[in-house]
């Protein structure tokens, strides 16, 4: 069980600032509001660093990659040690020459990385052309451990499928944690756009209801044009907590930066699964098409 009984949360919900360097201070920022209203856990949202680059294809987006160790996680462990926090952070990552990864570095709250996870599911949609960018994550779907418990983090695009979060699940983890950058064509009708929004939400309480685990999600707000002279992408905000039975804890709205906060009871995870035992019941001797692509 996580040390903390009840864990105060925060998410960093924010525009792109410009560069790397304003991204980052305002973070430092951000982080420090969040410390000192009490929170030992602090998620930020999807590709912190910059602009969401993958609206189009171009190999010079690709400097914007560092290593990691490099950079950035050095001043991000500097801050989680600073305020005593767990960090959750979301960098593109150069592993090699030509070997680039989406990858969520987690800080323990003395400052030393406790883990990465590399995005598993990469998308290839208009606006959002990921795997000219990304390879996809080599390291599974590995909890990390921390000083306030086993962090299952998953990244965006991963949001939409459960058995990424049934695996992180079975694996021990404690909470789920998505670093998202997700928003609409703003030439779509609005019906359109809240029945995107409203299944992005559903998803993530499907998956906390599945799995009787809290769920943290924190997306990115502002518009940012295409450089293809395509309409560009507004993200839609909304970032939020949820409990184990898919109730919200606290969400944000869809236009402002936030520092949203909330405290996670660690112990309604195993009161919920005592009175709705999934992990019981579930039918592991039937499951093996889930193996197949499809059933032809």
């Amino acid at each position: 069980m996580a040390k903390h009984s009840t864990l105060p949360v925060a998410l960093i919900q924010d525009r792109d600032h410009g560069s790397r360097e304003a991204n980052l201070a305002n973070i430092e920022a951000r982080v420090a509001d969040a410390a000192a209203s009490g929170a030992k856990l602090v998620l930020l949202q999807e590709l912190h660093n910059g602009p969401y680059f993958c609206q189009h294809e171009s190999v010079d987006e690709f400097d914007l990659a560092e290593p990691i160790p490099g950079p950035s996680t050095e001043r991000l462990g500097q801050l989680a040690r600073q305020h005593g926090v767990v960090l959750v952070s979301s960098l593109f990552e150069r592993r090699a020459a030509g070997l680039y990864h989406n990858t969520a570095v987690v800080f323990d709250a003395d400052g030393s990385t406790a883990g990465k996870y590399r995005k598993m599911h990469i998308p290839d949609d208009p606006g959002f052309y990921e795997k000219f960018y990304f390879t996809p994550g080599d390291i599974g779907f590995e909890p990390i451990d921390t000083s306030v418990g086993r962090l299952g983090v998953l990244v965006c695009w991963d949001q939409w499928y459960p058995e990424a979060a049934r695996l992180m699940a079975l694996a021990g983890a404690e909470i789920l944690l998505y670093p998202t950058a997700i928003g609409w064509d703003p030439s779509d009708e609005q019906a359109e756009k809240d029945r995107q929004r409203n299944a992005w939400i559903l998803s993530h309480r499907g998956h906390a209801v599945a799995n009787g685990l809290p769920v943290l999600s924190c997306n990115r707000i502002g518009h940012e044009q295409s450089p293809l002279d395509a309409a560009g992408i507004d993200f839609w905000g909304n970032s939020h907590v949820l409990g184990p039975q898919g109730e919200f804890l606290a969400e944000a709205g869809n236009h402002d930066a936030q520092v949203l906060l909330a405290e996670v009871d660690m112990r309604r995870s195993e009161h919920v699964r005592r009175i709705w035992p999934f992990l019981r019941d579930r039918r592991i001797d039937a499951y093996g098409d889930l193996l197949k692509r499809y059933r032809d």
